[in-house]
């Protein structure tokens, strides 16, 4: 199948990558013309602008947008309306505000240009691993780029789980919840690390993922950062960012009368590590970087 992928950061070409691996055609943008021709020597076809995209792609297109959320999506999706035609699918891989997603949705609708959000999961690994997509938006849409879909996931990894919105939304709780695992994981690491006890923490992440109930991918990272950074991750400085969706989670649940207050005191804890260099927040910023290629900024 054919594919055009707008955006070749750390994500988009990795996922470029992995669909040419897996047999579909290629039609890959970017601003940065390095990256095109990067993404070109190992068999894309590049085009030096959207315009160009939409004339070397077959109708019905399919375009996967996957570039920053807010403005560089919405910028790119106006650029697109006036390309395209009535039938086209626009794709958003990025992590946008799901109420964005259903404006846009139902304003490419009145045009006869068919939407879907596609919340993706899988970070830097995902090349290697697959990603997981939760897809929202028309059902018809859908089954159309499946094959692109299911190339990208690992086995059972992909699902049409609602009509415009819920990709997103799905995506957005999953990154909620994933503020609290790291939390505790930060918290826990924190307490061995300032204990009475000389534990290498590298061990003890790969012991506890032997049976143990608290085993996971998260603690299998752990004890690669561990590897490469060292018991008391020195050159990592305890800053955290957070990227947005923790914060829609957090208002979501307000609105909705939800209690949520492990997820609200992750994000909270997230902006105390900008006053404080805490060891928790280390472990966080860590694994992190480790999961999604997300910068950590370090002791000079």
């Amino acid at each position: 199948m054919q594919l055009g992928m707008i955006g070749l950061g750390r994500m988009g070409a990795n996922m470029s990558q992995r669909l040419l691996d897996g047999g579909h055609a290629m039609v890959v943008y970017d601003r940065s013309a390095e990256s095109v021709q990067r993404m070109a020597a190992v068999g894309c076809l590049g085009v030096s602008s959207l315009a160009e995209m939409v004339q070397k792609l077959d109708t019905p297109r399919a375009i996967w947008i996957m570039v920053p959320s807010g403005a560089p999506t919405e910028q790119t999706i106006e650029d697109l309306r006036a390309l395209v035609q009535p039938g086209d699918i626009l794709i958003d891989g990025g992590n946008s505000n799901f109420k964005d997603s259903k404006r846009r949705a139902a304003s490419l609708a009145e045009q006869g240009i068919h939407f879907l959000d596609a919340g993706t999961s899988g970070g830097v690994w995902g090349l290697e691993n697959g990603y997981c997509l939760m897809v929202g938006g028309p059902r018809e849409a859908y089954d159309r780029v499946e094959p692109l879909l299911t190339t990208l996931a690992p086995p059972d990894g992909c699902r049409w789980v609602g009509p415009s919105g819920a990709g997103h939304f799905a995506k957005m709780v999953h990154n909620g919840i994933e503020y609290g695992m790291l939390q505790a994981y930060g918290e826990g690491f924190d307490i061995l690390y300032s204990s009475e006890y000389d534990f290498n923490l590298q061990e003890i992440s790969h012991l506890w993922n032997q049976g143990s109930v608290v085993r996971s991918w998260l603690l299998e990272l752990a004890e690669l950062a561990f590897a490469k950074e060292g018991n008391d991750l020195a050159a990592i400085r305890g800053f955290v960012e957070d990227s947005g969706e923790g914060r829609w989670t957090v208002m979501e649940a307000i609105d909705k009368n939800v209690p949520a207050p492990v997820l609200t005191l992750s994000l909270l804890a997230r902006f105390m590590s900008r006053d404080e260099n805490c060891y928790s927040a280390k472990v966080i910023a860590a694994l992190r970087n480790e999961f999604g290629g997300h910068a950590v900024k370090r002791e000079v």
